[in-house]
């Protein structure tokens, strides 16, 4: 990753966090952008017109992290809680994509790496609104990585199961629930932050030049082991 220009949109918690770390070992060119502009340039990614200032002409990389968890019965889910989920999971990453695909056409091995959810492939309750935003990432991925192939862009998500962060603090907020989401995982644990930005740098990397349009399921087994 050395001198490679890399935007990392939500890079001030949690995965997004541990990636920057990452790539700054890696000696990667960082453009960062965050809600709190803390470290970073400030982007409130939910406004109509999200303004990407600074973004370098050459875009070797490009990874969206920003994520909800909202987990509620349906009945109980109003047509503003989908909005908003779409609104930070899938539209965010729409305008993100529209902003930097110049940049990433002008590189000489551009990869994008989005963010999905164990959700979408596993039937779980609660789980209607994000499952939703994300499924409709999972298409983005797959249909860009076809139009976008011809220019060499690699587009891939990444489909964690529960991970140990900030924006999954209430799940994981007692002893108790800790062990009982380990327990549902069939390797023994839930992810880390570091798990998944190791994948990401995998994404990345031209270690993985010859994968696109796939949906990585990182996931301690969950939707595949049971």
């Amino acid at each position: 990753m050395n001198k490679r220009n890399i935007v990392v949109i939500g890079g001030n918690s949690g995965i997004g966090k541990k990636i920057v770390e990452l790539l700054k070992a890696e000696g990667a060119n960082l453009f960062l952008f965050s809600k709190s502009g803390e470290g970073t340039t400030a982007l409130d990614i939910t406004s109509n017109n999200p303004e990407f200032e600074n973004l370098p002409e050459v875009i070797d990389g490009l990874v969206y992290c920003p994520g909800s968890i909202d987990l509620k019965p349906f009945h109980r889910i109003s047509l503003e809680d989908f909005q908003k989920e779409m609104e930070i999971n899938f539209f965010g990453a729409v305008k993100t994509l529209q902003a930097c695909m110049r940049g990433l056409k002008k590189s000489s091995s551009p990869s994008v790496v989005l963010f999905s959810t164990v959700a979408v492939q596993m039937g779980m309750s609660f789980h209607s609104g994000i499952a939703s935003a994300k499924g409709a990432v999972e298409g983005l991925t797959r249909s860009l990585a076809a139009e976008w192939a011809p220019q060499k862009i690699r587009v891939n998500a990444i489909a964690p199961s529960l991970t140990d962060t900030p924006l999954a603090s209430k799940l994981l907020s007692t002893p108790d629930k800790k062990e009982a989401s380990d327990k549902r995982h069939p390797l023994g644990r839930v992810g880390t932050p570091e798990d998944i930005a190791k994948a990401s740098l995998y994404l990345l990397s031209d270690d993985s030049s010859w994968m696109t349009g796939q949906i990585l399921h990182l996931d301690g087994g969950m939707s595949v082991v049971r």
